[in-house]
């Protein structure tokens, strides 16, 4: 409660002087982060540095109920914040003291503790809900994808607001525990490593753990009925596969790709460095999806991913964003060239090795296939804007874009380049701007204009741009096809 003081002018005057900054008036948090693509995505006000879930799950009929515990820390004297979901919720705490809480716009939860919160606070939130994913839409889709035997949560940029509460920004990293009880003879896969596994009274619960700062979409849950098998890469990494019973014909050739994570995590380690986390591996539910997710150190996989026979091409590509994308993370949505121009580098990488295309007869093919007049170029891969975040000028043109980069510097600096990013910025976030200044760093060579041609210019790069070679009908890559067989989600309802 606060008193009010008369006393006379002068004194007043001096008083008032006196009161501290911090004295102000708790303020809410703002009901976003500020990302000009997404604008009601994160909060303001507050970090989570952990998140500790606690669910439970009826395959069947798609019911998820579930307690999750925030570990917060408020950034600025706070008298409400929000929180990013959609589901039904029962009760919420803040500090063990039970809040007010409403929801407004399409997925924001608000909340108001029983006391302000001061600037540096921590607080412990807990937050008891209840649902159907499956039936819950906002802005008219929903990211829960539903399986004949369960459930997926994995979508991006949004996922989170379907299984669980959270601050739904990328730079708001945190590290997780996720115990989820199924029906017994289901199992529940997350990120991270196995903690335990428990059966009681027909349910059984899995808890995992992931302790490295995980973007919030990273974040992953799949439940059904599946083979999983475990193994250790060369150097001790757990590696954690699973597959749905139900693939059918794509089984084989899932199987065929996803069980050598291992080893092509070993050798994605010699262009971008140490692995950065405690596990990998991958899973291959059966959805309907079209697309690819690097879900933290568990990445997943469409069937149809394997509709052609094995891909080694896109367990590549979602191995390498553990590295660009996962470890360092995009401060806003526009920096999106980060995670794709360089996992899609990184299947060109692969071609080469394999002998089935030079990462330069992949930059040639891709310029080439693309006339002056195409849409594509159109696309600006380091601001490409939210409807075409996804583009395949993101991948293709951002990868031309690295390509560049490597003839300019040559062979020695550029990968050094590539190994030392994520190193310098190791489970943080970065921007294009960070990646050219250290590229100009390491480098000593000024590339300011290499990447305003190739990253935001709306037109065509020259020939004498592209490389020695790129003014020539180049022949179509033999790794052309798989490179392309998969992307990621397409925003456009979005």
């Amino acid at each position: 409660m606060r008193h009010r003081l008369i006393v006379p002018g002068a004194v007043a005057a001096s008083l008032l002087l006196a009161v501290p900054a911090s004295a102000a008036e708790p303020a809410p948090g703002a009901p976003g982060v500020g990302d000009p693509y997404y604008p009601d995505y994160g909060n303001g006000g507050y970090d989570v540095s952990h998140y500790d879930l606690r669910l439970k799950y009826q395959p069947k009929s798609d019911a998820l109920e579930g307690t999750a515990t925030l570990l917060t820390t408020a950034t600025q004297d706070l008298s409400r914040f929000n929180l990013d979901f959609a589901l039904d919720v029962t009760e919420v705490r803040v500090g063990g003291k039970k809040a007010k809480f409403t929801t407004s716009g399409a997925h924001e939860l608000e909340i108001t503790p029983a006391k302000s919160l001061a600037k540096g606070e921590r607080a412990t939130v807990v937050v008891r809900y209840q649902g159907t994913p499956s039936k819950v839409e906002v802005n008219g889709f929903t990211s829960w994808l539903r399986t004949p035997d369960g459930g997926v949560a994995a979508n991006e940029p949004e996922a989170a607001w379907w299984w669980f509460p959270s601050n739904d920004h990328p730079t708001d990293k945190a590290g997780y525990d996720v115990s989820v009880a199924v029906p017994d003879g289901t199992q529940a896969i997350s990120n991270g490593t196995l903690q335990s596994q428990s059966s009681r009274a027909g349910w059984t619960r899995y808890n995992w753990r992931s302790p490295a700062p995980q973007a919030t979409y990273l974040a992953t849950l799949a439940v059904g009925k599946f083979d999983i098998t475990q193994d250790k890469t060369d150097s001790g990494l757990p590696v954690i596969n699973a597959y749905s019973k139900d693939l059918g014909e794509h089984a084989g050739a899932a199987r065929a790709s996803v069980e050598r994570t291992g080893e092509l995590t070993g050798w994605l380690e010699k262009y971008f460095g140490k692995y950065p986390f405690d596990a990998v591996g991958g899973y291959v539910p059966n959805t309907d999806t079209t697309y690819a997710l690097e879900t933290q150190t568990r990445p997943f996989y469409s069937p149809d991913d394997f509709s052609d026979g094995s891909n080694t091409s896109v367990v590549v590509h979602e191995l390498a964003h553990q590295w660009y994308g996962d470890s360092v993370s995009l401060k806003g949505w526009k920096d999106i060239w980060i995670n794709e121009g360089f996992a899609r580098y990184s299947q060109w990488l692969w071609s080469e090795d394999q002998g089935e295309g030079t990462a330069q007869e992949l930059a040639d093919y891709a310029y080439a296939s693309h006339p002056a007049d195409d849409a594509f170029w159109k696309v600006e891969p380091g601001d490409p804007g939210a409807a075409n975040q996804f583009h395949s000028a993101v991948y293709d043109r951002g990868a031309m874009a690295v390509q560049a980069l490597r003839n300019k510097v040559g062979d020695k600096d550029f990968f050094a380049i590539l190994k030392g990013w994520p190193k310098q910025h190791a489970g943080g976030n970065a921007d294009v701007g960070d990646f050219v200044a250290y590229a100009e760093e390491v480098s000593g060579t000024s590339l300011n204009s290499l990447f305003d041609t190739w990253l935001y210019e709306p037109s065509k790069p020259d020939a004498s741009a592209a490389g020695a070679s790129a003014d020539a009908a180049p022949n179509k890559p033999s790794s052309w096809k798989q490179i392309h067989s998969v992307d990621h989600p397409v925003t456009e309802s979005r």
